[in-house]
């Protein structure tokens, strides 16, 4: 990737210092330039642009599919919505992790506190632990948080590795999630970062078609002709139109001239052609 803005960036996230967004943000600035992005917090999806379009941050990380829950349907909405480009994209695998303050047993951990979504991950694991109360917070790495500044002794928290660094705590049990292969897909969104063509082999798009039998087919068709490996499709119906839909796509291929030819090929079959960003598919 071209380095030209090789300086610290203020990272914008949803969440909290120590979440999974802010491990993947991590490992996409460590790989990129080896720098250490600044976080900023953010309660929403949405008040990620608005951090970027206030100045307040100079990119942004966000969510956009998990493996066992499928797509962030409002964050596809978002990326059409925003004029900032796709640079770049993380898969990480989530690894929930019991920790409390140091010093104490699982067996002394009464209460556990976590975002709902990690309760319904690590369960199983708990239903071995009858003696601990679930409590839905609202946020992992905020559990942590709270735990350390109110030194909250007897009380557990669910989250990242991550989190337990940033707020000293003592991990119990390591990797508790049911499911091992869950791993979530975040993407890059820095106008700073201006990507080689010879890097470029991945982009997402988001398309129109007429309201016609076989226009998705048609357009399937030219880019398999092209040798266009279609990795995702996604639809979400138009406001205001009948079973019309907007198309989100994201392709891989080997050779970007031949990508050119096969959106040269099929845009006159679609009616509008947002390409969202063309980066480097994550390993």
């Amino acid at each position: 990737m071209d380095q030209t803005e090789n300086i610290a960036r203020r990272v914008a996230i949803q969440g909290y210092s120590g979440c999974f967004h802010e491990q993947a943000a991590r490992i996409f600035y460590e790989k990129f330039d080896g720098s250490t992005p600044e976080i900023v917090e953010c309660a929403t999806f949405d008040d990620l642009y608005g951090a970027m379009d206030a100045g307040k941050a100079d990119a942004a990380i966000m969510a956009i599919e998990n493996t066992v829950s499928g797509g962030l349907l409002p964050n596809f909405e978002l990326l059409r919505k925003f004029n900032i480009k796709i640079k770049g994209e993380v898969f990480l695998r989530i690894q929930q992790n019991l920790m409390a303050l140091p010093g104490q047993k699982i067996e002394d951990i009464k209460e556990v506190r976590t975002h709902y979504m990690a309760i319904n991950q690590t369960r199983p694991f708990f239903q071995s632990c009858p003696w601990i109360r679930l409590v839905e917070s609202e946020d992992t790495a905020k559990s942590a948080a709270d735990i350390a500044r109110e030194n909250l002794h007897g009380v557990g928290a669910v989250a990242s590795l991550l989190a337990a660094d940033l707020y000293g705590l003592e991990v119990l049990r390591e990797s508790i999630e049911t499911y091992k292969q869950n791993f979530t897909r975040f993407l890059i969104l820095d106008d700073r970062i201006t990507i080689p063509k010879e890097k470029v082999n991945k982009v997402s798009l988001c398309f129109t078609l007429p309201h016609k039998a076989g226009s998705l087919a048609q357009v399937l068709t030219i880019l398999s002709f092209y040798d266009m490996n279609l990795t995702r499709i996604q639809s979400l119906p138009i406001p205001g139109k009948t079973w019309q839909y907007f198309f989100y796509a994201d392709i891989k291929f080997d050779n970007y001239l031949r990508y050119s030819q096969a959106i040269s090929a099929v845009r006159p079959l679609m009616e509008d052609l947002n390409i969202l960003g063309e980066y480097e598919a994550a390993v």
